[in-house]
């Protein structure tokens, strides 16, 4: 695996650098040599996070952890993209072109499948908006997204709220 490390607000130092590839260097099992591992360090105010992006063939692995000390921040994400993977893992041989990045021994290894279990069902009418009305609609229902049918384009497109009060929109792509 190649690893990538940047800091932001923060210099990574040699201790950091081999607590990063120590930990998150556990997962080589689950890669090819060639994968890269995108690892970026920051710190605000008491918060030390840590943010994991892994690039493959039509997919993303990615992963965050924040808390007061990085190493346990390091320690915390390493098992979130360890538990993603198994999660995904059934996913991905289903669809073996995106297993290009993934070691063969992992695909093969069994481990017990965590089973989605879908619990609500919702319906609802789709009324054609713009993405700045479904802003205001997401807010006074008090969710993190919202569903909507764009005016302009006609297709189905999501809003979602990001830290710090600032939006996304998520289109397809046609």
């Amino acid at each position: 695996m190649k690893f990538i490390i940047s800091g932001k607000n923060l210099t990574v130092t040699e201790g950091l650098r081999t607590a990063v590839t120590e930990k998150i260097g556990k997962l080589e099992k689950y890669f090819t040599e060639d994968t890269e591992i995108h690892v970026t360090l920051s710190t605000q105010k008491e918060r030390q996070k840590i943010e994991v992006t892994i690039p493959m063939k039509g997919n993303i692995v990615r992963a965050e952890q924040e808390s007061n000390d990085m190493y346990v921040s390091i320690d915390l994400v390493e098992e979130i993209i360890e538990r993603q993977l198994r999660k995904y893992k059934t996913k991905i041989i289903e669809k073996q072109q995106a297993a290009v990045n993934l070691s063969r021994s992992f695909i093969e290894e069994d481990y017990d499948d965590e089973e989605i279990k879908i619990i609500r069902t919702k319906r609802f009418a789709v009324k054609p908006m713009d993405a700045e009305e479904a802003c205001v609609q997401m807010e006074l229902l008090g969710h993190n997204f919202f569903v909507f049918r764009n005016a302009d384009t006609d297709e189905v497109n999501v809003v979602y709220k990001r830290k710090e009060n600032t939006y996304g929109l998520i289109e397809p792509e046609c």
